[in-house]
């Protein structure tokens, strides 16, 4: 399952600054948020520069191409997942774009439930897209407001009358950035300090990356304005008690990152407890798959008293671009990216914790290896309810055609992934472990209930097909 964006903004009141090198930095902490494309754009009193491609961080960003970008006051980063876009060097961001007011660089986490609706209406208006994600559509509708507005925040506080659905956003014009986040807050997004510079990022462990100091999280509905008479707030559009996505407690956030409140080591592990709770079972050690199952796996050792251990080490230096043509190929994948411990599991009864099933195929192979390692039991829990329902706000899960809880009852799943039992986290429970979290919660992918009404599912855009499809 992949995650839509992680994003970044600066503002230096010192000029010249390296704020190219510090939101390098800082992308490289959210590099788990999106592992497609990046991109920086800097703004050196009004000018600004930019590179953006497919990669990684480090791909994309050379010592040569971060020297191009120079020094400035403000900057902009991005690191993407694609959901239901082309995955294209066009849909890399920021997105810069230039109009008669001046330039604008927009960063964006999260994806438009209304973006059919707005793109078909913005063509027929006449307006050129050169990119297929919601990023373009927002930015053009802010343009528009800005013409007969006073500045750059009245437009983006008017145009957010207009876009639906999910979007955290880092702005920057010629002399102000603005962190914007949608008024349910489905996707993270905070605000910090650092030698007196203002800071924004989809999570704390970016702040964390560059020396930053935490000071809070964009209010769902807010538009925080940095600029060189100070930082002030908007809030016209907040009110409601939030819908941010739980998935970022169980899978998405970094586990350093503290989210609305709450870490997100601690809600892991929340977790695994009440698996441990709901889903007993006699066994040697439990152990997680890498990286979102391990503090779950954690929880679960310390409320069942049944020892905790490593079972998987994970390469980490497979590259996106990894790709799998054929079944053998992609049993081959799994033994590359993660190794059994053998000792840990042979003749053993194992726990194995993991975060999620969604289509039930990697799980499959995972369950294989561990038996193959020689365990006398597997014993399958799973730290969130089965995935029943699309979701809408900025991950690829965009259909119930091929979640397997959609297709197969619990029993038939735990037959098909050969494991002895498996458990998963009661619904219940999921809004519980973000403890003293400030916010509300979207659990749709769980429960089929949105903070907002479900959207229309339209076709792929006419002009992304041949004439004759």
């Amino acid at each position: 399952m992949q995650e839509k964006c992680g994003i970044f903004g600066i503002y230096s009141n010192k000029k010249e600054s390296d704020v190219a090198g510090l939101t390098y930095m800082a992308l490289y902490a959210l590099q788990h948020r999106g592992q497609e494309s990046s991109g920086i754009a800097v703004c050196n009193d009004g000018l600004m520069k930019y590179h953006s491609d497919l990669g990684l961080v480090h791909e994309v960003f050379s010592k040569e191409e971060l020297d191009k970008l120079g020094k400035g006051n403000m900057a902009v980063g991005h690191v993407r997942y694609s959901t239901l876009e082309q995955s294209a060097r066009a849909n890399a961001q920021p997105l810069v774009v230039r109009h008669i007011k001046g330039p604008v660089a927009i960063a964006h986490n999260g994806s438009l439930t209304n973006s059919s609706a707005l793109r078909e209406k913005l063509q027929k208006e006449g307006t050129v897209f050169h990119t297929t994600n919601d990023t373009e559509i927002m930015i053009n509708i802010i343009i528009k407001k800005r013409i007969n507005t006073n500045s750059i925040e009245d437009a983006i506080e008017k145009a957010m009358s207009e876009i639906e659905g999910a979007y955290s956003l880092v702005i920057m014009s010629p002399s102000k950035l603005i962190a914007v986040r949608d008024p349910f807050g489905f996707r993270p997004l905070c605000m910090g300090t650092l030698d007196g510079d203002i800071v924004f990022a989809s999570e704390s462990c970016a702040l964390d990356s560059i020396g930053a100091e935490f000071v809070r999280d964009i209010e769902p509905g807010e538009i925080v304005v940095a600029a060189k008479d100070g930082v002030r707030s908007i809030k016209t559009h907040c009110g409601n008690k939030g819908g941010l996505c739980v998935f970022e407690y169980i899978y998405f956030a970094r586990p350093d990152s503290v989210i609305d409140g709450a870490c997100v080591h601690t809600a892991r592990q929340r977790a695994g407890s009440y698996l441990a709770l709901e889903h007993p079972v006699n066994a040697d050690v439990v152990f997680g798959v890498p990286d979102s199952g391990l503090d779950a796996a954690l929880g679960y050792s310390r409320q069942s008293g049944i020892p905790y251990g490593v079972g998987f080490i994970k390469n980490r230096y497979i590259g996106r671009t990894f790709i799998q043509p054929t079944q053998e190929e992609r049993d081959r994948a799994v033994r590359i990216k993660l190794n059994t411990i053998e000792s840990t599991i042979k003749n053993k009864r194992v726990i194995l914790i993991d975060d999620s099933i969604v289509r039930g195929t990697t799980m499959r192979r995972i369950v294989k290896l561990v038996r193959e390692t020689g365990a006398k039991e597997v014993h399958l829990r799973i730290s969130s309810p089965p995935f029943i329902n699309p979701c809408y706000f900025g991950t690829d899960i965009d259909s119930r055609d091929n979640l397997i809880a959609c297709k197969m009852s619990t029993e038939q799943i735990r037959e098909y992934l050969g494991a002895d039992s498996l458990g998963y986290l009661s619904i219940e429970h999921v809004p519980t472990i973000a403890e003293n979290a400030k916010c509300g919660f979207c659990d749709g992918c769980f429960t089929g209930k949105y903070p907002v009404p479900e959207p229309v599912i339209v076709g792929k855009d006419k002009y992304d097909k041949k004439i004759g499809e």
